[in-house]
């Protein structure tokens, strides 16, 4: 049985080099590696059905549909859900509507796909402070992030059982909140046998991922050992996990690319990528998350930020919070803070990267490092895109990057386009994001798995 799984599972992820598997797989993995089956099947079986749906189905019809893959946009076109799952898109003209569907009128408007945000963080944060993990407020954070059209968090860190048992809970059609998956704790230890020991204990409470950090922060702490890292992707990969890693400097994006890494989850802020860098990532084909935002929010409140202006970002935020980041002291605490002042140096290098990496054919995902205080759920999304697309990625490009590529980047294989057999997550806009990338707030309804998302 262990090596019939093996060999299923090299086949999943041929970029692997083949591993042994222990004696005896656990429990979780065995019903975790039957859920990703399943639902590998759920996606073949609906893309095979024809395009009559069957009773109870939903049907949006007359809109623009971006579907998060690299098409053109569909004009005037039809979606239909049934149980939870597309059973149908196309054109007006080629889609029969079943008898009895619930038919939706979005003609002028344009839908895409639910945001996933690659890699944020979910259910530590009240206000501006932390120390809040509780079942409750992650559904808390999950349905304003659900508000704001973002249908996915890929939640990097910090998550604790609750979180786990969110992410259980969320394969149905009920859903209408915000899908989470997640990486438990960011993984320290000081030996190889404590590594691998917090490895393995992420990996038996069933984690998405294993994330470390990489990261001197400007120069203030010490970074992980080469030795340990090495240690943690190896377990990692033993347990058939991937890796997600915070870094900063080019230098450590190169070593932990070689070691094995999966997933880079910071922009490189010390310099530029060169075409050294480039090629490893395209070849190992590794994924890169800017999280722009993430360096906005270690100096914008240095003064008031424009967007406490914006009624995009007021609808959601306490106004006492706004109030605090907005007293006298507070900004002269980040206008005499060297790391803020480092920080916004660095976004400048980012953001540079994004456009060289862009050009490189690099994928990139969309990612906010959202969660902590003052990094604002929900908008700060919204912002990161808009801001993918200042550093000079075209509008298509940044919808992708959070939609079809971040599923990709992320191993969701069942959302992120809008295609038979997938979730029906999807966004009803008011007026057309490739025509200017700003109007991803013109959000008139969002859906998850065909369930409107209260307001």
């Amino acid at each position: 049985m262990n090596q019939l799984l093996g060999t299923i599972l090299d086949r999943i992820n041929p970029h692997k080099a083949p591993r042994k598997y222990p004696g005896k797989l656990p429990v979780k993995f065995l019903v975790d590696f039957l859920a990703h089956v399943l639902s590998t099947l759920a996606v073949l079986l609906f893309a095979a059905v024809p395009v009559f749906a069957n009773e109870g189905s939903i049907a949006f019809v007359g809109a623009r549909i971006i579907d998060g893959t690299a098409a053109d946009p569909l004009e005037d076109g039809v979606i239909v859900i049934t149980d939870g799952r597309i059973r149908t898109v196309g054109p007006r003209s080629a889609v029969t509507i079943p008898a009895g569907a619930q038919q939706i009128d979005v003609t002028g408007k344009t839908i895409m796909p639910g945001l996933i945000n690659a890699h944020g963080h979910v259910g530590n944060t009240v206000g501006l402070g932390t120390g809040a993990y509780t079942t409750d407020n992650l559904l808390r954070q999950l349905n304003l992030y659900a508000r704001y059209g973002i249908t996915t968090i890929n939640s990097l860190g910090g998550d604790e059982a609750q979180g786990f048992d969110l992410r259980n809970e969320q394969f149905d059609a009920d859903l209408d909140r915000a899908r989470i998956f997640v990486a438990g704790s960011v993984v320290l230890g000081d030996t190889e046998a404590a590594i691998r020991a917090e490895v393995n204990r992420n990996a038996d409470m069933g984690a998405n991922f294993i994330k470390v950090r990489v990261d001197d922060n400007l120069g203030t702490a010490q970074k992980m050992p080469r030795p340990l890292f090495d240690a943690l992707v190896d377990q990692a990969h033993i347990r058939r996990l991937p890796v997600a890693v915070h870094l900063f400097y080019l230098d450590d994006a190169k070593y932990i690319l070689n070691a094995g890494a999966d997933l880079i989850a910071h922009s490189v802020r010390d310099e530029l990528v060169d075409r050294e860098f480039i090629d490893q990532i395209n070849s190992r084909n590794v994924c890169y998350i800017p999280t722009l935002t993430r360096e906005v929010s270690t100096f914008v409140y240095e003064s008031t930020p424009e967007f406490f202006a914006d009624p995009f970002f007021l609808k959601a935020v306490e106004p006492d919070i706004i109030a605090q980041l907005s007293t006298p002291e507070y900004q002269s605490r980040i206008q005499n803070s060297a790391s803020a002042q480092g920080y916004k140096v660095a976004l400048g290098v980012a953001m540079d990267n994004i456009k060289l990496l862009r050009d490189g054919g690099v994928s990139i995902a969309m990612g906010t490092d959202t969660g902590p205080p003052a990094r604002f759920q929900g908008y700060f999304e919204h912002m990161e895109i808009h801001m993918m697309v200042e550093a000079g990625m075209t509008p298509h490009e940044a919808i992708r990057a959070s939609t079809g590529v971040a599923a990709d980047c992320i191993n969701v294989h069942d959302i992120g386009t809008l295609e038979p057999g997938k979730w029906g997550d999807l966004i009803v806009l008011g007026a057309n994001p490739l025509e200017n990338i700003e109007n991803t707030k013109s959000i008139e309804s969002v859906w998850i798995a065909g369930n409107r998302v209260l307001d």
